[in-house]
């Protein structure tokens, strides 16, 4: 089963930074934003860190906690969010469960080779534990101002 716009999302378990076991029947009452990006410490993956962590207060304020996503193990998890002075946790997918569940497992093409990666994506989920928004195949540029303006729509409901 994987996630549809307007329909309640799964609750999951999963293991995150700072020993956090991130449950999300837990979250209720808050909004969740996931994004998941391919790997800890890559270019891309460290500006689209810088964003969420840049515009963290703003999204506090519209009642939104932020979680990063990949499949990389909580070390190296712990390493890239000292490292950034990302203020949000990062959930380690190494079982790639949420991977499944939000279908962001693609085939992609590197250098003519291809292989199974995690296709950049974020999803917005309401106080009630409803996938509001998505977005697929992320570009980094102004992605971060995209999902808060609609967190902060959201949180005006």
């Amino acid at each position: 089963m994987t996630v549809a716009v307007d329909q309640p999302v799964p609750d999951f378990q999963a293991q995150a930074t700072n020993g956090l076991s991130v449950d999300l029947a837990e979250l209720k009452g808050r909004q969740v934003v996931l994004y998941f990006y391919p790997k800890d410490s890559t270019p891309g993956c460290t500006t689209q860190g810088q964003g969420f962590r840049d515009q963290q207060p703003a999204f506090e304020a519209a009642n939104t906690v932020v979680f990063g996503v990949s499949r990389d193990g909580l070390k190296s998890h712990e390493n890239f969010k000292a490292k950034q002075g990302f203020t949000f946790e990062l959930i380690s997918d190494k079982d790639e469960a949420l991977c499944q569940l939000f279908d962001v497992i693609k085939l992609k093409k590197l250098y003519g080779k291809e292989y199974l990666g995690v296709d950049r994506s974020t999803f917005l989920i309401d106080r009630d534990g409803v996938l509001r928004q998505q977005w697929r195949g992320v570009k980094v540029p102004g992605h971060v101002d995209a999902v808060l303006a609609a967190a902060q729509a959201l949180n005006q409901r």
